[in-house]
């Protein structure tokens, strides 16, 4: 996979990409207890620098809905979407529903060719749901 891209194939870059392959949208934090578990002492330097090389390659996306940290993912070249729970915070991938990408055709594009449509669904999940009926 990193060889795919023209990256050479360290320990950091492979235990950050398992770790979020493991925990779908996790934060840098999460990411970085996951790898230090992992390979023991890494710098907070050097997971940012592999979190940025492995996104700009194509091979994690960056997400970062209103109001959150940036969260990583590995589901890339899809255009899926998320839903966030208003309440906790948790995400969750959401497939497109309707036709290709991008799934919304803008009504007006502004001589823009576009690619990508970007959708993020706010809600309660089913734990926060629950704590308000009860």
């Amino acid at each position: 996979m990193l060889r795919g891209v023209n990256l050479r194939v360290t320990r950091p870059r492979v235990a950050v990409l398992s770790a979020v392959h493991d925990h779908p949208h996790a934060d840098t934090d999460s990411i970085i207890g996951v790898v230090r578990a992992a390979l023991g002492e890494v710098s907070h330097q050097a997971v940012y620098d592999v979190l940025r090389a492995l996104t700009t390659a194509g091979l994690l996306r960056r997400i970062q809905p209103q109001g959150s940290v940036a969260r990583y993912e590995a589901r890339v070249g899809d255009n899926h979407h998320h839903v966030v729970c208003r309440s906790c915070g948790a995400i969750a991938d959401v497939d497109c529903s309707v036709g290709e990408a991008p799934c919304l055709t803008a009504s007006a594009s502004h001589g823009f060719t576009i690619d990508e449509a970007e959708v993020v669904y706010w809600g309660r999940c089913p734990e926060c749901s629950s704590a308000l009926d009860s």
